[in-house]
């Protein structure tokens, strides 16, 4: 199943099943988890509020192929502001808790640009595939086109603290919504994942996504590009930060991670 198609399958009743083809590990690719709550949540806000900030906390893993329910809460709705809960379990067990902030645009004098120029990335035809290998790489690659610009891949035992590259959905949707957004930036790996030398596990424990608005046009087949950067790592927990462009070079939302690597 394509990504619109889970979106469309989560839309028309409160339990699904996430595909093999979308697992990550023992676990379900997180950005599509994510973004099925997050479309959810989305529904229930009035016309006009774009969301603003998405927090996401991986309680536990979504084990692909078997039912989950997907359910959300509308919190407040204020004159301008909606605030939203949603959860993803499995049985008893919760799996995934989020909670988004949608917001209207209102008048101010306040206007901050540039604070993160695009980086000068090689051409996505020039850049580097994620490499396919059998037991490494996770089967949801498949849905998802990545090239690498900067840094390595993982294991490698690079001393990189960037990683990025471009991305965008190896089958085109019909549009790009901000559900599409919070799969795809979910995509890559932990930027902490290239310093290690060998496999090891890693998961994201939370997750932040603030999406900018007036958000910059993206088409639905278009390149986006991704840059992650380290902020601290220690004690197997691992603390990055990443920007998102268009291929026009404008930012279209920023991400924060934390991380717990075991190796």
């Amino acid at each position: 199943m394509t990504f619109d198609e889970l979106l469309e399958t989560g839309r028309g009743a409160n339990e699904l099943v996430i595909p093999e083809s979308w697992a990550q590990g023992r676990a379900s690719f997180g950005g599509v988890v994510a973004g099925l709550v997050f479309d959810r949540m989305q529904r229930q806000v009035a016309p006009g509020r774009p969301m603003r900030a998405l927090q996401v906390s991986f309680v536990g893993p979504v084990v692909p192929g078997k039912p989950m329910t997907v359910t959300s809460e509308l919190l407040r709705e204020g004159k301008s502001a909606s605030q939203t809960l949603g959860r993803i379990s499995q049985g008893d067990a919760t799996c995934v808790v989020a909670t988004a902030n949608f917001g209207a645009d209102r008048e101010s004098v306040v206007q901050v640009s540039g604070r993160y120029p695009a980086p000068d990335f090689k051409a996505p035809e020039d850049s580097q595939p994620i490499p396919q290998v059998p037991g490494v790489t996770p089967p949801f690659t498949q849905h998802i086109e990545a090239r690498w610009a900067v840094g390595s891949v993982p294991f490698t035992g690079c001393d990189s603290l960037q990683m990025g590259g471009w991305m965008r959905f190896t089958e085109t949707p019909e549009s790009i919504s901000d559900a599409h957004l919070v799969a795809l930036v979910d995509a890559w790996p932990p930027a902490v994942l290239p310093m290690l030398r060998k496999p090891a596990p890693a998961s994201t424990l939370s997750w932040s996504l603030d999406v900018l608005h007036p958000r910059p046009e993206i088409q639905p087949g278009e390149w986006l590009m991704y840059l992650a950067t380290v902020d601290q790592a220690e004690a197997g927990y691992g603390h990055t930060q990443a920007q998102i462009w268009n291929k026009k070079g404008e930012l279209v939302a920023l991400s924060r991670q934390t991380v717990t690597v075991f190796g």
